[in-house]
């Protein structure tokens, strides 16, 4: 019977990572990338033009 417990262990284990893998993951389809991405292009326009002033 110990066995047994020792093997429901992992099996739990697994079955409470994936349902907290796809609870976690519920949202990540509704996020866009676009307000990052803008702020990412409006940084490297910022360092382009500082380093080209120096130069």
């Amino acid at each position: 019977m110990a066995a047994l417990a020792w093997l429901l262990i992992p099996l739990a284990a697994a079955i409470g990572a994936g349902l907290w893998g796809s609870w976690a993951n519920r949202t990540r389809r509704a996020r866009a990338d676009g307000p990052e991405l803008d702020g990412y292009a409006r940084f490297r326009e910022a360092m382009e033009k500082r380093s080209s002033s120096r130069t």
